[in-house]
């Protein structure tokens, strides 16, 4: 997971529930000091992690990035999470290229989205169903 790649013109499709989301909010220090090579060589990481379903990321002008990666089990977070290079990138991180972070892991239970298939036809919604008894919260 990284906040350092540009953003894809597309976000991550709405996937079957139930499955997790880690929410990366950070705010970087001034300059790259290897930030941008390392940040690639993590995403290009994190897509060999069974279960790892894609990420989002957005950055304000003011600095403050976000990133949400989304994982179908705990146990593939879990394994990103220990993955020694990534380990050794957070070090880095704490140590040179945040000012801050936050870190939070969310079980999704519904999941929706919108793709407009042209302007002459209707848009069409996307969404994934949730587990038999899961309420929707909206």
């Amino acid at each position: 997971m990284s906040d350092h790649r540009i953003a894809p013109d597309v976000p991550v499709p709405a996937h079957e529930p139930p499955y997790y989301a880690v929410v990366f909010t950070s705010v970087r220090t001034e300059g790259d000091d290897g930030y941008g090579e390392t940040a690639q060589r993590m995403g290009e990481l994190v897509k060999e992690i069974p279960g790892f379903l894609g990420e989002d990321s957005a950055r304000t002008p003011g600095g403050l990035s976000i990133t949400v990666a989304y994982f179908r089990e705990l146990a593939g977070i879990e394994q990103w999470r220990s993955h020694a290079e990534h380990r050794a990138a957070k070090a880095q991180g704490r140590a040179h290229w945040y000012e801050r972070y936050s870190l939070h892991i969310a079980r999704v239970e519904h999941s929706s989205g919108f793709e407009r298939v042209s302007t002459r036809t209707v848009a069409r919604p996307c969404e994934a169903t949730r587990p038999e008894g899961a309420s929707a919260v909206r």
